[in-house]
């Protein structure tokens, strides 16, 4: 099934569309601080078969909702005095913390992949916000990109991926962060099951020590599967100097002669912010049959993120 997706601007007409799309069981994609996500009403059994079937994901995959603040999400999931505490310091933001799912949650199993616990992000772009409020109830929003490619951080993006799958595109410009969420389970002890735009150290700040789990087989949570936002290009990892043909993108003053570069002066919040769009760019100059080679990039902060990407990106496709 074809649908003639609806360019829709963040304007009140262009809200109050997009929520009557979302009412009516329709798709939008809308923008976050991380990436653009699919929107669909999480109560909603049909909404969610659409996304899962408009990204060709699959359904053992579970999906974030997303929640204007704590009091929406705690009508979905069961939260103590640490998850509220984390909540208050973090939110809204690029974290998603899964919890244990409320009986009367009234989300489609679709949602949870039918655990029994829940992903929730408070988003803090002003477009998701105003659409979550126009709404008026969680909205299920993975990245707005076919299942495994590269995530969408503009409109653009999302029409060359989905146009004809989804119902509208809300445009709200580049998104600013450019990477997707931290993941953070506690349902038990803190568990790091994504890494993302918090950075992890500012969580052991508040939290102590956070453990790291995760399976590829059985994700509990998004952005798992071993194989993911891969670009059309074979690619390649740590490289400090490039095979012949290769299409290299480099990081800090140590990659002359790249022919693109992540942050030429190794500013690691301006990586992430480019990262998709370079592996974009990489692939669109690499060609078919073509390689990308990654210079190196510090595995702290937000290059663990980075990294996490790229090794997903270069993991053998399935």
């Amino acid at each position: 099934m074809t649908f003639e997706t609806q360019d829709l601007m963040p304007t009140d007409a262009g809200l109050t569309r997009a929520a009557a799309i979302l009412r009516a069981g329709g798709l939008v994609a809308m923008p976050t601080e991380t990436v653009y996500g699919l929107a669909g009403d999480a109560r909603n059994g049909v909404a969610m078969a659409r996304i899962f079937a408009a990204k060709a994901r699959p359904t053992f995959n579970p999906l974030i909702a997303h929640v204007t603040g704590v009091e929406m999400a705690e009508t979905l999931a069961i939260f103590d005095d640490r998850s509220r505490a984390v909540a208050a310091a973090f939110w809204p933001g690029a974290l998603t913390l899964v919890l244990p799912l409320r009986a009367d949650a009234g989300l489609s199993p679709l949602v949870t992949a039918g655990l029994e616990t829940v992903a929730i992000r408070c988003p803090a772009h002003p477009v998701a916000q105003a659409l979550l409020r126009a709404f008026g109830g969680p909205l299920a929003a993975p990245s707005a990109n076919p299942s495994g490619r590269v995530s969408p951080t503009r409109a653009d993006h999302v029409r060359q991926g989905l146009g004809g799958r989804i119902d509208a595109v809300l445009d709200g410009g580049p998104c600013a962060v450019g990477i997707e969420s931290t993941i953070l389970g506690l349902d038990g002890a803190p568990t790091l099951l994504r890494p993302g735009g918090v950075p992890v150290e500012a969580l052991e700040a508040m939290l102590g020590p956070v453990g790291v789990g995760g399976d590829a087989h059985k994700p509990n949570a998004p952005g798992q599967l071993a194989s993911h936002y891969a670009p059309e290009a074979g690619v390649r990892l740590g490289v400090t100097a490039p095979d012949e043909g290769e299409v290299w993108v480099g990081f800090g003053t140590d990659s002359k002669g790249a022919a693109l570069s992540l942050s030429p002066g190794g500013d690691l919040v301006e990586a992430a912010a480019a990262l998709f769009q370079t592996l974009r760019d990489a692939d669109a100059m690499a060609g078919p049959g073509g390689r990308i080679a990654f210079a190196p990039v510090p595995e702290t902060g937000l290059g663990r993120a980075i990294n996490d990407r790229l090794r997903r990106a270069a993991a053998p496709r399935p």
